[in-house]
């Protein structure tokens, strides 16, 4: 049913020499940074839209009643803002792990709220990996996340942390403010 990416990101091997380097994170990462990291700073990146369009079989959701999870849909010209992490490549093992359900890591151009411009790393869940759920109405992602629970806890937790985060850092997000208005 589900994709496990941990080996093919493995094989992507454009940090490995690098002595740091930058993460983006645009849905859990921005509230759940539970991996070692060196700094953090609000940034956004350009081109892409996230959307709940990646079911989670393995955290906010069960191979039986997948929940809905943040990935980004290119969208020229429009910004997603979320939170950067300078990582050494020893952090990406862990993070393979926790993205391994359809999420592969791209090289991306990040945009921190300083200013500064890095190139930097993104796990994108695509539309050719087993778990890309695609779109649908909001109301029935909504209730597909009001629903579902996995082992990192239910799916609505999931949303509303990343809708208060996105609040808190001054951003909004009409997809994410709509699913959340939905549960609400």
């Amino acid at each position: 049913m589900s994709l496990d990416t941990t080996a093919l990101n493995r094989r992507m091997t454009h940090f490995d020499a690098h002595e740091d380097f930058w993460l983006f994170g645009y849905g859990s990462l921005i509230w759940k940074a539970d991996f070692a990291y060196l700094e953090r700073c609000p940034a956004h990146i350009v081109g892409w839209t996230r959307r709940f369009w990646q079911a989670s079989h393995d955290h906010r959701g069960t191979p039986e009643a997948p929940g809905r999870v943040a990935t980004l849909v290119e969208s020229p010209g429009e910004h997603c803002h979320g939170m950067a992490y300078r990582i050494t490549p020893e952090t990406l093992a862990p993070l393979d792990h926790r993205e391994k359900n359809g999420y592969r890591r791209v090289v991306t151009e990040l945009h921190l709220d300083d200013g500064t411009t890095h190139e930097g790393l993104v796990y994108i869940a695509s539309e050719d990996n087993a778990a890309f759920a695609g779109p649908a109405p909001e109301p029935e992602i909504a209730r597909l996340i009001d629903t579902a629970r996995g082992p990192s806890g239910a799916n609505r937790e999931y949303l509303l942390k990343l809708a208060a985060a996105l609040r808190d850092m001054g951003h909004e997000d009409a997809h994410v403010f709509a699913l959340e208005s939905l549960l609400r």
